[in-house]
Protein backbone atom coordinates (compact mmCIF):
# COMPACT_ATOMS: atom_id res chain seq x y z
CA UNK A 1 0.00 0.00 0.00
CA UNK A 2 1.08 3.56 -0.66
CA UNK A 3 0.87 5.46 2.61
CA UNK A 4 1.29 9.15 3.38
CA UNK A 5 1.46 10.88 6.75
CA UNK A 6 -1.67 11.96 8.56
CA UNK A 7 -0.39 15.40 9.56
CA UNK A 8 -2.56 15.77 12.62
CA UNK A 9 -1.03 12.59 14.04
CA UNK A 10 2.45 14.14 14.15
CA UNK A 11 2.74 14.94 17.86
CA UNK A 12 6.48 14.75 18.47
CA UNK A 13 6.42 11.21 19.81
CA UNK A 14 3.39 11.74 22.04
CA UNK A 15 0.44 9.34 21.58
CA UNK A 16 -2.45 10.54 19.42
CA UNK A 17 -5.62 10.95 21.50
CA UNK A 18 -9.03 10.83 19.82
CA UNK A 19 -11.87 11.32 22.29
CA UNK A 20 -15.57 12.10 22.42
CA UNK A 21 -18.91 10.40 22.99
CA UNK A 22 -19.97 7.14 21.44
CA UNK A 23 -22.95 9.00 19.97
CA UNK A 24 -23.73 12.63 19.30
CA UNK A 25 -26.99 13.02 21.24
CA UNK A 26 -27.67 16.75 21.06
CA UNK A 27 -25.87 19.94 20.13
CA UNK A 28 -25.57 20.83 23.81
CA UNK A 29 -24.04 17.45 24.69
CA UNK A 30 -21.58 17.58 21.79
CA UNK A 31 -20.40 21.10 22.63
CA UNK A 32 -20.13 20.34 26.34
CA UNK A 33 -17.95 17.27 25.82
CA UNK A 34 -15.84 18.96 23.14
CA UNK A 35 -15.30 22.07 25.27
CA UNK A 36 -14.18 20.01 28.27
CA UNK A 37 -11.81 17.95 26.13
CA UNK A 38 -10.41 21.02 24.38
CA UNK A 39 -9.65 22.62 27.76
CA UNK A 40 -7.62 19.52 28.60
CA UNK A 41 -5.53 19.59 25.44
CA UNK A 42 -7.36 17.01 23.33
CA UNK A 43 -7.52 18.25 19.75
CA UNK A 44 -9.26 15.41 17.88
CA UNK A 45 -12.96 15.01 18.66
CA UNK A 46 -14.94 11.90 17.77
CA UNK A 47 -18.69 11.31 17.81
CA UNK A 48 -20.88 8.80 15.99
CA UNK A 49 -23.96 10.15 14.23
CA UNK A 50 -24.88 7.00 12.30
CA UNK A 51 -24.84 4.04 14.70
CA UNK A 52 -25.11 0.49 13.32
CA UNK A 53 -26.91 -1.36 16.11
CA UNK A 54 -27.19 -5.10 16.56
CA UNK A 55 -30.96 -5.02 16.94
CA UNK A 56 -33.63 -2.47 15.95
CA UNK A 57 -35.12 -0.30 18.64
CA UNK A 58 -31.77 0.83 20.04
CA UNK A 59 -30.55 4.39 19.60
CA UNK A 60 -29.23 4.47 16.03
CA UNK A 61 -27.81 7.97 16.10
CA UNK A 62 -29.21 11.35 15.12
CA UNK A 63 -28.05 11.06 11.52
CA UNK A 64 -27.11 13.99 9.32
CA UNK A 65 -28.63 16.53 11.73
CA UNK A 66 -25.53 15.92 13.89
CA UNK A 67 -23.09 17.08 11.22
CA UNK A 68 -23.60 20.83 11.92
CA UNK A 69 -22.82 20.11 15.58
CA UNK A 70 -19.45 18.63 14.59
CA UNK A 71 -18.85 21.57 12.26
CA UNK A 72 -19.49 23.89 15.20
CA UNK A 73 -16.90 22.03 17.29
CA UNK A 74 -14.43 22.57 14.48
CA UNK A 75 -15.18 26.26 13.90
CA UNK A 76 -15.57 27.40 17.51
CA UNK A 77 -13.02 25.22 19.30
CA UNK A 78 -10.50 24.62 16.52
CA UNK A 79 -10.63 20.86 17.04
CA UNK A 80 -10.36 18.29 14.25
CA UNK A 81 -13.52 16.21 14.04
CA UNK A 82 -14.12 12.63 12.99
CA UNK A 83 -17.15 10.39 12.58
CA UNK A 84 -18.02 6.94 11.28
CA UNK A 85 -19.29 6.40 7.74
CA UNK A 86 -20.92 3.24 6.43
CA UNK A 87 -22.37 4.23 3.04
CA UNK A 88 -21.56 6.44 0.08
CA UNK A 89 -24.25 8.88 1.24
CA UNK A 90 -22.56 9.16 4.65
CA UNK A 91 -19.27 9.95 2.91
CA UNK A 92 -20.79 12.66 0.74
CA UNK A 93 -22.61 14.30 3.65
CA UNK A 94 -19.56 14.15 5.95
CA UNK A 95 -17.24 15.65 3.35
CA UNK A 96 -19.74 18.41 2.56
CA UNK A 97 -19.82 19.24 6.29
CA UNK A 98 -16.02 19.53 6.41
CA UNK A 99 -15.39 16.48 8.61
CA UNK A 100 -11.60 16.15 8.90
CA UNK A 101 -11.20 12.40 9.38
CA UNK A 102 -13.55 9.54 8.54
CA UNK A 103 -13.53 6.13 10.12
CA UNK A 104 -14.96 2.83 8.90
CA UNK A 105 -16.58 0.76 11.64
CA UNK A 106 -16.03 -2.91 12.43
CA UNK A 107 -19.32 -4.09 10.97
CA UNK A 108 -18.66 -2.23 7.72
CA UNK A 109 -15.06 -3.45 7.44
CA UNK A 110 -16.42 -7.00 7.45
CA UNK A 111 -18.44 -6.29 4.28
CA UNK A 112 -16.27 -5.86 1.15
CA UNK A 113 -19.25 -4.54 -0.86
CA UNK A 114 -19.84 -1.77 1.69
CA UNK A 115 -16.14 -0.89 1.84
CA UNK A 116 -15.95 -0.73 -1.94
CA UNK A 117 -18.95 1.61 -1.99
CA UNK A 118 -17.16 3.90 0.46
CA UNK A 119 -13.93 3.67 -1.54
CA UNK A 120 -15.74 4.62 -4.76
CA UNK A 121 -17.37 7.59 -3.01
CA UNK A 122 -13.93 8.75 -1.82
CA UNK A 123 -12.21 8.44 -5.18
CA UNK A 124 -10.46 11.70 -5.96
CA UNK A 125 -10.65 12.93 -2.35
CA UNK A 126 -7.72 13.58 -0.04
CA UNK A 127 -9.05 12.84 3.43
CA UNK A 128 -7.61 10.64 6.20
CA UNK A 129 -9.55 7.42 6.75
CA UNK A 130 -9.20 5.13 9.76
CA UNK A 131 -10.32 1.52 9.45
CA UNK A 132 -11.44 -0.50 12.45
CA UNK A 133 -10.75 -4.21 12.47
CA UNK A 134 -13.65 -6.44 11.37
CA UNK A 135 -15.74 -8.00 14.12
CA UNK A 136 -14.23 -11.41 13.39
CA UNK A 137 -10.49 -12.08 13.78
CA UNK A 138 -9.58 -11.95 10.08
CA UNK A 139 -6.49 -9.88 9.38
CA UNK A 140 -6.79 -10.37 5.61
CA UNK A 141 -10.28 -8.84 5.67
CA UNK A 142 -8.90 -5.90 7.66
CA UNK A 143 -6.05 -5.39 5.21
CA UNK A 144 -8.39 -5.90 2.26
CA UNK A 145 -10.60 -3.03 3.42
CA UNK A 146 -7.60 -0.70 3.55
CA UNK A 147 -6.39 -1.91 0.17
CA UNK A 148 -9.76 -1.08 -1.39
CA UNK A 149 -9.49 2.46 -0.04
CA UNK A 150 -5.85 2.70 -1.12
CA UNK A 151 -6.74 1.56 -4.64
CA UNK A 152 -9.24 4.45 -4.76
CA UNK A 153 -6.42 6.90 -4.05
CA UNK A 154 -6.72 7.21 -0.26
CA UNK A 155 -3.14 7.24 0.99
CA UNK A 156 -3.62 8.84 4.41
CA UNK A 157 -4.80 5.64 6.04
CA UNK A 158 -4.76 4.41 9.62
CA UNK A 159 -6.01 1.35 11.49
CA UNK A 160 -7.96 1.10 14.72
CA UNK A 161 -7.79 -2.03 16.85
CA UNK A 162 -11.10 -2.44 18.71
CA UNK A 163 -10.97 -6.15 19.54
CA UNK A 164 -12.83 -9.13 18.13
CA UNK A 165 -16.21 -10.63 18.96
CA UNK A 166 -16.31 -13.93 20.80
CA UNK A 167 -19.11 -16.14 21.99
CA UNK A 168 -20.16 -16.37 25.63
CA UNK A 169 -19.42 -14.34 28.74
CA UNK A 170 -15.85 -13.05 28.71
CA UNK A 171 -13.70 -10.62 30.66
CA UNK A 172 -13.68 -8.25 27.68
CA UNK A 173 -16.52 -7.13 25.46
CA UNK A 174 -14.27 -7.86 22.49
CA UNK A 175 -11.20 -10.06 22.82
CA UNK A 176 -7.97 -8.06 22.28
CA UNK A 177 -6.13 -10.79 20.36
CA UNK A 178 -3.08 -8.54 20.33
CA UNK A 179 -1.27 -10.87 17.91
CA UNK A 180 -3.41 -9.57 15.03
CA UNK A 181 -2.58 -5.85 15.28
CA UNK A 182 1.03 -6.89 15.97
CA UNK A 183 1.04 -8.82 12.69
CA UNK A 184 -0.56 -5.83 10.95
CA UNK A 185 2.25 -3.61 12.27
CA UNK A 186 4.85 -6.13 11.11
CA UNK A 187 3.46 -6.11 7.57
CA UNK A 188 2.86 -2.34 7.38
CA UNK A 189 5.29 -0.60 9.77
CA UNK A 190 4.37 2.83 8.37
CA UNK A 191 0.63 2.43 8.98
CA UNK A 192 -0.64 4.49 11.96
CA UNK A 193 -2.20 2.13 14.50
CA UNK A 194 -4.60 3.33 17.20
CA UNK A 195 -6.23 1.30 19.95
CA UNK A 196 -9.89 1.65 20.93
CA UNK A 197 -9.78 0.34 24.53
CA UNK A 198 -13.42 1.34 25.09
CA UNK A 199 -14.78 -1.27 22.70
CA UNK A 200 -12.31 -3.93 23.79
CA UNK A 201 -13.14 -3.38 27.45
CA UNK A 202 -16.87 -2.88 27.41
CA UNK A 203 -16.50 -1.38 30.89
CA UNK A 204 -14.60 1.69 31.96
CA UNK A 205 -12.65 -0.04 34.73
CA UNK A 206 -10.50 -1.91 32.19
CA UNK A 207 -9.61 1.03 29.94
CA UNK A 208 -6.43 2.03 31.80
CA UNK A 209 -4.88 -1.44 31.69
CA UNK A 210 -5.76 -1.91 28.03
CA UNK A 211 -4.42 1.53 27.14
CA UNK A 212 -1.15 0.71 28.89
CA UNK A 213 -0.87 -2.56 26.99
CA UNK A 214 -1.42 -0.70 23.73
CA UNK A 215 1.35 1.77 24.61
CA UNK A 216 3.65 -1.10 25.57
CA UNK A 217 3.01 -2.63 22.14
CA UNK A 218 4.04 0.63 20.42
CA UNK A 219 0.60 1.75 19.25
CA UNK A 220 0.50 5.31 17.95
CA UNK A 221 -2.45 6.43 20.02
CA UNK A 222 -5.86 5.81 21.54
CA UNK A 223 -9.50 6.40 20.65
CA UNK A 224 -11.42 6.64 23.93
CA UNK A 225 -15.17 7.17 24.26
CA UNK A 226 -15.73 10.16 26.54
CA UNK A 227 -18.98 11.67 27.81
CA UNK A 228 -19.69 14.31 30.47
CA UNK A 229 -22.44 12.13 31.94
CA UNK A 230 -21.65 8.59 30.75
CA UNK A 231 -24.16 6.88 33.03
CA UNK A 232 -26.96 8.59 31.07
CA UNK A 233 -25.44 8.02 27.61
CA UNK A 234 -27.84 6.77 24.94
CA UNK A 235 -25.33 4.17 23.75
CA UNK A 236 -22.42 2.26 25.33
CA UNK A 237 -22.89 3.93 28.70
CA UNK A 238 -20.90 1.25 30.52
CA UNK A 239 -17.67 1.86 28.63
CA UNK A 240 -17.50 5.66 28.47
CA UNK A 241 -15.46 7.85 30.80
CA UNK A 242 -15.70 11.50 31.79
CA UNK A 243 -13.12 14.02 30.55
CA UNK A 244 -11.53 14.05 34.02
CA UNK A 245 -11.37 10.26 34.06
CA UNK A 246 -9.76 10.32 30.63
CA UNK A 247 -7.10 12.71 31.89
CA UNK A 248 -6.49 10.49 34.91
CA UNK A 249 -6.01 7.49 32.60
CA UNK A 250 -3.61 9.38 30.33
CA UNK A 251 -1.72 10.69 33.35
CA UNK A 252 -1.09 7.17 34.64
CA UNK A 253 0.23 5.77 31.37
CA UNK A 254 3.89 4.83 31.39
CA UNK A 255 5.62 5.71 28.13
CA UNK A 256 8.49 3.36 27.37
CA UNK A 257 11.31 3.67 24.85
CA UNK A 258 10.79 1.85 21.58
CA UNK A 259 14.41 0.70 21.14
CA UNK A 260 17.00 -0.25 23.74
CA UNK A 261 20.63 -1.31 23.50
CA UNK A 262 20.59 -4.79 21.97
CA UNK A 263 23.61 -5.76 24.07
CA UNK A 264 21.36 -5.72 27.14
CA UNK A 265 19.24 -8.49 25.64
CA UNK A 266 21.71 -10.51 23.59
CA UNK A 267 22.29 -13.35 26.05
CA UNK A 268 18.55 -13.71 26.66
CA UNK A 269 17.81 -13.75 22.94
CA UNK A 270 20.46 -16.40 22.33
CA UNK A 271 18.88 -18.51 25.05
CA UNK A 272 15.41 -18.07 23.51
CA UNK A 273 16.77 -18.97 20.06
CA UNK A 274 18.21 -22.16 21.52
CA UNK A 275 14.87 -23.05 23.13
CA UNK A 276 13.02 -22.27 19.89
CA UNK A 277 15.28 -24.65 17.97
CA UNK A 278 14.58 -27.36 20.51
CA UNK A 279 10.83 -26.68 20.31
CA UNK A 280 10.93 -27.05 16.53
CA UNK A 281 12.89 -30.29 16.82
CA UNK A 282 10.34 -31.69 19.27
CA UNK A 283 7.39 -30.53 17.14
CA UNK A 284 8.90 -32.22 14.09
CA UNK A 285 9.34 -35.41 16.11
CA UNK A 286 5.74 -35.17 17.32
CA UNK A 287 4.49 -34.91 13.74
CA UNK A 288 6.56 -37.93 12.72
CA UNK A 289 4.80 -39.93 15.44
CA UNK A 290 1.44 -38.50 14.35
CA UNK A 291 2.06 -39.84 10.84
CA UNK A 292 2.95 -43.25 12.24
CA UNK A 293 -0.33 -43.18 14.20
CA UNK A 294 -2.09 -42.26 10.97
CA UNK A 295 -0.63 -45.36 9.29
CA UNK A 296 -1.86 -47.51 12.17
CA UNK A 297 -5.34 -45.96 12.09
CA UNK A 298 -5.58 -46.63 8.36
CA UNK A 299 -4.50 -50.23 8.93
CA UNK A 300 -7.11 -50.67 11.69
CA UNK A 301 -9.84 -48.82 9.83
CA UNK A 302 -10.13 -46.16 12.52
CA UNK A 303 -11.29 -42.56 12.15
CA UNK A 304 -8.61 -39.90 12.50
CA UNK A 305 -10.32 -37.74 15.12
CA UNK A 306 -10.71 -39.38 18.53
CA UNK A 307 -12.73 -37.00 20.77
CA UNK A 308 -12.07 -38.81 24.07
CA UNK A 309 -8.33 -38.80 23.49
CA UNK A 310 -8.44 -35.14 22.45
CA UNK A 311 -10.30 -34.12 25.61
CA UNK A 312 -7.89 -36.13 27.75
CA UNK A 313 -4.91 -34.36 26.19
CA UNK A 314 -6.45 -30.88 26.57
CA UNK A 315 -7.29 -31.49 30.23
CA UNK A 316 -3.71 -32.52 30.87
CA UNK A 317 -2.36 -29.44 29.11
CA UNK A 318 -4.59 -27.17 31.18
CA UNK A 319 -3.14 -28.67 34.37
CA UNK A 320 0.26 -27.43 33.24
CA UNK A 321 -1.07 -23.91 33.86
CA UNK A 322 -1.69 -24.47 37.56
CA UNK A 323 1.33 -22.36 38.53
CA UNK A 324 -0.11 -19.37 36.65
CA UNK A 325 2.99 -18.83 34.50
CA UNK A 326 1.05 -19.42 31.28
CA UNK A 327 -2.56 -18.39 30.67
CA UNK A 328 -4.97 -21.28 30.20
CA UNK A 329 -6.44 -19.75 27.04
CA UNK A 330 -2.97 -19.37 25.54
CA UNK A 331 -2.14 -23.02 26.24
CA UNK A 332 -5.44 -24.10 24.69
CA UNK A 333 -4.73 -22.08 21.55
CA UNK A 334 -1.19 -23.45 21.23
CA UNK A 335 -2.24 -27.07 21.55
CA UNK A 336 -5.31 -26.62 19.38
CA UNK A 337 -2.90 -25.57 16.62
CA UNK A 338 -0.59 -28.50 17.33
CA UNK A 339 -3.52 -30.92 17.32
CA UNK A 340 -4.85 -29.38 14.10
CA UNK A 341 -1.51 -29.97 12.39
CA UNK A 342 -1.40 -33.54 13.74
CA UNK A 343 -4.85 -34.14 12.23
CA UNK A 344 -3.68 -32.71 8.91
CA UNK A 345 -0.65 -35.01 8.93
CA UNK A 346 -2.79 -38.07 9.69
CA UNK A 347 -5.36 -37.20 7.02
CA UNK A 348 -2.51 -36.91 4.53
CA UNK A 349 -1.35 -40.42 5.43
CA UNK A 350 -4.86 -41.91 5.53
CA UNK A 351 -5.69 -40.64 2.03
CA UNK A 352 -2.31 -40.84 0.36
CA UNK A 353 -3.18 -43.88 -1.78
CA UNK A 354 -6.86 -43.10 -2.41
CA UNK A 355 -8.10 -42.01 -5.84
Amino acid sequence: MKLDNIDIFNRGGQPVIVAGPCSAESEEQVMQVATELSKRGVNIFRAGIWKPRTRPGCFEGVGKMGLPWLSKVKSELGMCVTTEVATAEHVELALAAGIDILWVGARTTANPFAVQEIADALRGCDVPVLVKNPVNPDIELWIGAMERLNNAGITRLGAIHRGFSSYGEKCFRNAPQWQLPIELRRRFPGLPLLCDPSHIAGKRELILSLSQQAMDLNFDGLMVETHCNPYCALSDARQQVTPDELMAILGKLVHRVAVADNADFQSYREHIDEIDRELMRLLSKRMEIAREIGELKREKGMMVFQPLRYNEIMERYVKFCADGKIEVDAVREIFELIHSESIRQQLSVMNSNEV
